[in-house]
């Protein structure tokens, strides 16, 4: 088997806050971004939340994340298309991506969480009918590339200014770093016929297996021949999605809380679940040494070159913090990875 060998490090974060405080949750999610920073990750993404406590808006929440760190990719993981309008989206985007001076990798998805609550509110009309789906995206990725409104002889008068009409600011080089999250074979295959990264975290469907491990790699299997040959002007990237929590700098409570976490998740990774055969991979909970001997096991984890570690749900900063230094300083190290910057962070418990 071969050895996986990871280049690029990156971690994503729910954004947790509580009901009757959201700014200090908030501010603490932006200090985690700047804390992997300086650790050397290469990426920090948010994930995008209706409805719980989390962040609705990763546009909003990615402009203030690129005012407080200077080099760190920032992602989104993902926006789910269904309840976005395509060039209003596309507008924050490539507002929030001008003033992070061009490092957002924005990360969609088809599907609409809590459908029932919220498509009428989002939409006018019957939105059951809207196309919400692939359509709604390559609608985006064409606002993104500057495609220009109305025919060839239209123009906007503005103080100062008559142009052709495109989205403003026009940033490029944003429409090539759009990622889809994939979780079936259709999505993939979708996905790499439009050239688009992936996105591959713990879940995907089950179809004609009720293993992940199998079912994950046909996934990659059929996104990388969907993919159209040969585009070097903007190579499609794969990033793999892993619940990774080393414990070998927390303390005694925090080893225990950790376990319990995995625990309370384990019972949905041993079938497929419900009507869709979602198959969930297990958190991996232990020592650096126990980690690493599952990830280098991993034939998934052997066939990318990105990591992503995806932080648990309800922790706290300092929490997040220690799984963050230590799959810095004790795992990706032992994957071939090398940090972007040497940090001058202490060592956590020292």
């Amino acid at each position: 088997m071969t050895t996986p060998t990871i280049t690029s490090l990156a971690f994503l974060t729910p954004g947790n806050f509580a009901d009757d405080d959201p700014y200090t949750g908030l501010e603490e999610t932006l200090r985690l971004f700047e804390y992997g920073e300086r650790l050397g990750f290469d990426g920090g993404w948010i994930r995008q939340r209706h409805l719980e406590h989390g962040v609705g808006s990763a546009a909003v929440f990615l402009a203030a994340a690129g005012q407080r760190t200077e080099r760190i990719e920032l992602g989104t993981a993902v926006i789910p298309i269904g309840y976005e309008n395509p060039f209003r989206l596309a507008e924050d985007l490539s507002l929030a991506d001008v003033l992070s001076r061009g490092r957002l990798q924005i990360g969609v998805s088809t599907g609409m969480p809590h459908a029932d609550l919220l498509g009428d509110l989002v939409h006018d009309g019957d939105w059951r009918g809207f196309d919400l789906s692939y359509g709604r995206i390559d609608r985006v990725l064409g606002h993104l590339r500057g495609d220009h409104l109305g025919g060839p002889d239209t123009v906007i008068h503005s103080p100062g200014n008559v142009q052709r009409p495109r989205l403003q600011p026009y940033s490029p080089g944003l429409s090539g770093r759009i990622w889809y999250g994939g979780g079936s074979l259709r999505s993939a295959r979708w996905a790499g016929e439009s050239n688009l990264s992936l996105l591959s975290g713990n879940i995907v469907t089950g179809e004609g297996t009720d293993d992940f491990t199998t079912a994950q790699l046909n996934l990659l299997s059929a996104y990388r021949r969907a993919l159209p040959p040969g585009d070097v002007e903007r190579p499609a990237r794969v990033a793999l999605g892993r619940v990774l929590v080393p414990f070998d700098s927390a303390d005694a409570a925090g080893r225990a809380r950790y376990r319990a976490y995995a625990a309370a998740r384990h019972a949905r990774t041993l079938a497929p679940q419900g009507p869709k055969r979602t198959l969930f991979a297990p958190d991996v909970v232990g020592t650096a040494e126990q980690i690493l001997e599952h990830l280098t096991t991993d034939p998934v984890l052997a066939q990318v070159s990105e990591l992503r570690l995806e932080l648990p749900y309800e922790f706290h900063r300092e929490e997040y913090e220690q799984i963050l230094h230590d799959t810095r300083h004790l795992i990706a190290p032992e994957l071939g990875w090398t940090p972007a910057t040497e940090d001058a962070l202490p060592v956590l418990g020292g």
